[in-house]
Parts: structure tokens; sequence; C-alpha cells
């Protein structure tokens, strides 16, 4: 079976990345993207769904790890009764699709081992093993080919090729993994140490230029690695995480890919890139976002794959157990096919919060945004599947209508006459005023004292602690207070918040419960610092950090009662809910200078053009 999901450590190149457990093992790897199918997939299954295992013979060896400084290269030093080694595990950012192993002696000697069992399309399909006329090991199946070059011995056993060697001190032996089409020619060898160091230099370059100066400057720098490690270079997609369908209840149904960019995390991604200052993955990341939502607006999507592909079909994998039994395994996600408010409030603000920081548009933005803006003027009004994409049923949810005022906020405050003069800014007015009074209304229970879920509901949800930080209402605005504290109260589990609550509940029409989706706590931080706790939202960062593994890796959700990482792994959300509450701890101001506006309550705006100076207004 595989490992816990905080025993394993990713490696990438820009294109797609690879999960190596602490014993060794790399136990998932798509190639040659992020979305392509695996050819390791014991992380889903067992050893017959494919991994590559690279580890002492002794059973009671000990490991560490770690990553060298700034870097996303793999050092894991392995000790035995006779000596240690060090397995370093590296994939180029350069041209080509190659994964290298380096054994290098440290002291004395150690009997070694390595199992490779390569199986395509998800641990479906045995290759046809030979070798080359170099005497490289060559696995093909259909479309499929990888290359093993090596000057260890090789030899096969049943399905699978095994390695056993002694190494000594001051002793190597490399092992280089290549991918490549199989109707083209085998991928052109590499030198292994040539390619460390420039391995080593990309990431130390990039990760130089991180902000600093937060009481937290080692995890900062270590969540945008992994970040970077997300973007799919070739496009400036980036995908919510590396896996598919680990799951969100150990042994339950809540099981998805997340292989996928969603225009949900646009904002925060924009906002934790250009703050720490990485201008160039931010306009990657803009332009992509661009691109995806080109067209008709009524098409438009939640999200979609890393080149802006829209045809994204849900399949159950039923050779693959899953994760401790977690059924079904699926591929792609039907979430697309969904409508979801919220997302045009993100894209407007992600435009916004780019120009606000001096990132200028393109001359073709305006069109899009207005021909969005169109359909939004009648859209807002419908029902959603909502943030979290419940399968149950549309409602009215109040998040969604809130980012729906969010998106016609920003674009009147970007509007200018000179690059927009048909812009029906006075009809924009009126709606986002009738939707602020509208929720205000309907999504605010006086009982609780608390906005709700959804219009009429009792039910809480984490989605509301966002109500300040997008400027709809001030920080301190009582509503917003009682808010804070109703999910205090209620959705509070060992100090972390739940989304909503999933026990009998029917929102989001799935079985089961699920952990603690980690950026909803973050998001309470951000509310403490807000109003002025800062004490308390320190300790709720550094407990937050106390739950990532020792590689500075965090998941999606934790799960608070058997204290185990749970959900897609690493989490390219929570990674960037950490950077910008760290930032927003460090700035000690309320998140909503940077989102939205103090005096947004009521509609009394502030957004006739001549409050913004020509470099802050956006050209949709």
């Amino acid at each position: 079976m595989a490992g816990r999901i905080e025993d394993y450590a990713l490696i990438g190149d820009g294109r797609t990345a690879a999960l190596v457990g602490r014993d060794g093992s790399i136990d998932w790897l798509c190639w040659p993207r992020f979305d392509a199918s695996a050819l390791f997939a014991r992380l889903l299954g067992t050893e017959e769904h494919g991994f590559w295992k690279l580890a002492p013979v002794a059973e009671q060896a000990k490991q560490s790890w770690r990553y060298r400084t700034g870097s996303l290269v793999l050092d894991t030093y392995h000790t035995t009764r006779e000596g240690e080694v060090r397995v370093t595990d590296y994939m180029p950012a350069g041209d080509g699709s190659h994964l290298i192993r380096l054994v290098e002696g440290l002291k004395g000697r150690v009997a070694m081992r390595m199992d490779l069992a390569v199986r395509f399309d998800y641990g479906s399909a045995v290759p046809w093993v030979s070798r080359n006329e170099l005497g490289d090991l060559r696995a093909i199946s259909g479309p499929h080919k990888v290359i093993l070059r090596t000057h260890a011995p090789l030899r096969g056993a049943g399905k699978t090729t095994i390695s056993e060697f002694t190494i000594h001190e001051g002793e190597s032996v490399w092992f280089v993994l290549s991918y490549g089409a199989s109707h083209c020619e085998d991928p052109p060898p590499i030198e292994p140490r040539k390619v460390l160091a420039d391995t080593n230099r990309f990431w130390r370059e990039w990760s130089d230029n991180c902000a600093s100066g937060t009481p937290w400057d080692e995890m900062l720098k270590r969540s945008l690695l992994t970040l970077k490690a997300l973007i799919y270079r070739p496009t400036g997609g980036i995908v919510a995480a590396p896996t598919t369908s680990l799951p969100e209840d150990l042994g339950g149904v809540r099981n998805w890919d997340y292989r996928f960019c969603w225009l949900r995390d646009s904002t925060f991604t924009l906002m934790a890139l250009m703050d720490s200052g990485f201008i160039e993955e931010a306009r990657a990341w803009r332009d992509w976002l661009l691109r995806a939502v080109a067209g008709s607006p009524e098409q438009a999507h939640i999200l979609y794959g890393i080149a802006g592909e829209r045809l994204l079909p849900e399949i159950e994998l039923a050779w693959l157990p899953g994760y401790e039994g977690s059924r079904p395994v699926r591929i792609g996600n039907a979430a697309i096919e969904q409508f979801q408010l919220d997302v045009y409030g993100e894209l407007f603000d992600a435009l916004f919060q780019a120009r606000q920081r001096g990132m200028r548009g393109d001359k073709d933005g305006w069109r899009v945004g207005r021909a969005i803006m169109k359909h939004l003027e009648t859209a807002w009004r419908e029902p959603d599947e909502g943030i979290w994409e419940v399968r149950g049923g549309r409602r009215h949810f109040v998040h969604s209508k809130v980012m729906a005022w969010v998106a016609f906020d920003r674009a009147i405050r970007a509007h200018t006459e000179e690059e927009s003069p048909q812009a029906p800014v006075g009809l924009w007015r009126r709606i986002r005023d009738e939707i602020h009074a509208e929720v205000c209304e309907k999504g605010f229970d006086r009982q609780l004292n608390s906005f709700v879920q959804s219009y009429g509901a009792k039910a809480l949800d984490a989605s509301l602690l966002l109500i300040a930080h997008v400027g709809f209402l001030p920080q301190d605005d009582p509503r917003v207070i009682g808010t804070v504290e109703a999910v205090e109260k209620h959705l509070m589990r060992d100090g972390f918040v739940l989304r909503y609550e999933t026990e009998g509940s029917r929102v989001d029409g799935l079985p089961g419960g699920e952990g603690a989706f980690l950026p909803c706590t973050f998001w309470y931080a951000d509310n403490l610092i807000g109003l002025g706790r800062c004490d308390e939202a320190r300790a709720i960062i550094e407990r937050l950090i106390g739950i990532c593994n020792d590689l500075g890796l965090v998941s999606e959700e934790y799960d608070v009662k058997r204290k185990r990482l749970v959900g897609n792994y690493p989490q390219a959300f929570t990674h960037v809910a950490l950077v910008n509450t760290i930032l927003n701890y460090s700035r000690a101001t309320s998140p909503k200078a940077t989102r939205g506006t103090a005096e947004a309550a009521g509609g009394d705006d502030e957004d006739d053009t001549s409050s913004l100076s020509p470099a802050t207004a956006l050209p949709l």
C-alpha cells in the first residue's frame, strides 16, 4: 500500500510532477503533462499499478530527507549499520522529460536495491520491455515509451526490473528515466551531474527573488516553490494539485481529479505571486485566464485544462482500488459542467488586482469583459452550485451573490471614458447596489447574527469569511464580526475551520464527511488580523504550519480525528492561502485593504474614474 500522504515529497520540471515516498518509492508520475495518464499509480493502488523504488536492502535503515536550499532537488539520506548513502531525486526544468535518481556513498558501504515497474495508463497497461542498440532498457505501450539508462546491473523478475548493487564511500550510481512518444526516436541521453547543477541553479535563482522579512520566511519560500512547481510552464496554467482522487474522507467517495486549473483560485494566486515578487508568473497566469474564458460568456466554465481545454469528462477507473480503499478513482472532473456564479467575481477581481499592481492589460480585454458583464446582468439572479461545487442541486449561495457584486464593483472601478466610452456604468451601479441590498436582506440571519450559506438557510459556510476580504462590508461591520463569531462557534473543530457541516446535510449530495478544508482556517486568521487580533492569528498560522510535513508540503484538508493530511497533495490553493496570510500578518493590515473598499457597504461608491489613476484603470 502507499504511504501516508504526508510521507511524500514533490519534484517537478514545470510540465509535470512526481511524488517520492519517504521509503524511496516514487508512487505517482504522469508523463509528459500533469494531466497525462500515470505510469506510476501505486499511490492509488498497489505495486501492480506501477512504482519505482530505490532504497537500502536492510529493513532497519533510518531515513531523513530535505530539499536543497531554495530548490526542488530532493536529498534522502539512508543510514544502515554498515554505512550511509544519499539518494538525490530531481527532474530537469529544461527540454525533454527526465527523472534522475543519483545514489552516492557517504560512509562505509550500503547494499542497495532498485525496483522498477512501469504501468502505463494508470496502472492498466504492462509495457513491452526490450533493449535498444545501446543496451538501454526500453518500455513501450501504445503511444508511450520510457528509456532507463544506468551503468548498474539490471535483471528482470516477473514484470519488474531489478538492480542490486553495493555502494561504497565515494562511489556513485545513477539512474535516468526518460519519456518519449513511442513512434519517435529514443530521447537523447543526458549528463546527470551537469543537469543536477543546472536544475539546482534554476530553482535557486528563481527563489532568491522571493519576498522576505516575515516571521516565516522559510515556509513562505517553500510554499512559493511548490506553487512554481505546479505551473505548467508552456501556458502559465496552474494546476490545483498534481494528483487525482486522494480522498477528502479516508475510505469514502469524495475523491476528485485536481490536475486542472480553477478560476476560483485566480485572485488569491495572482496576489500571492505578485506580492511575493514573481511578476512573470503572475502575468502568465493572467494571460492564461484571458485565453481560457475567451468566447461566449454563457459557455464559461469554472475550471479548464492546463492549456485551456474545455472537454474534461469524468471517468471512474474500476481497476484501481483507491488510496486506502477510497473509491471510486476518478479522472476528469464533472464539475466543469456546473454553473458557479462566483467565478465571474474572481475573474474580474484578479484582473483588477493585477492592474492595481501595475500589470497593463491588452487591447482585447475590454471586449471580453463587456461581453461577460452583459451576460452577468441577468445571470446573477440565478441559483448555482457555489464555490464548493455541490452535487445536491443549485441554491442561491450567499458567497456566489457576493462575488457577483465583486464583478460589478471591479468593472465600475476599472471603467474610464477613454477606454470604454460605451460602458453602461449607471446600469452596473444599480445592479451592484441591488445585489448588495438583496444579500444583506436575504443572506443575513438576525437570530444567528451571521450571514448564512444560502438564502433562507440556517447553515453556515466558511466562504462567508471572505465578505470583508473582497470589500463587500468593512471588517469592523457588526454583521461581519457576528459571522466570524458564528463560524468560530459552529464550524471550528480542534482549531480548524470546516467548509460547512457535511454530517446530516443534503447540500453537497454526497455521503460521509470530510476533513477541515485548510484555506478556510487561513481565511479565519485573515479576519483576526483585520480585527486587530494578531496574537491569535499568529497562533493559528503557526498551528497550520505545524501540520505541514517536514518538507513544508501540505494537502487540501486535514483529518482532525486521525491527525492526518487528506485530499489532493500538495494543494496549490492551501499554499497560496498560506502565502497570502503570512504576507497579511506581516503587513498587519486587513486583507480588505488589498482586495476591497472600505466604503463598499450600501454601494456609496467612490467608483468614478476620478478616484483612480490611469495606472489603476483596468481595460477589461
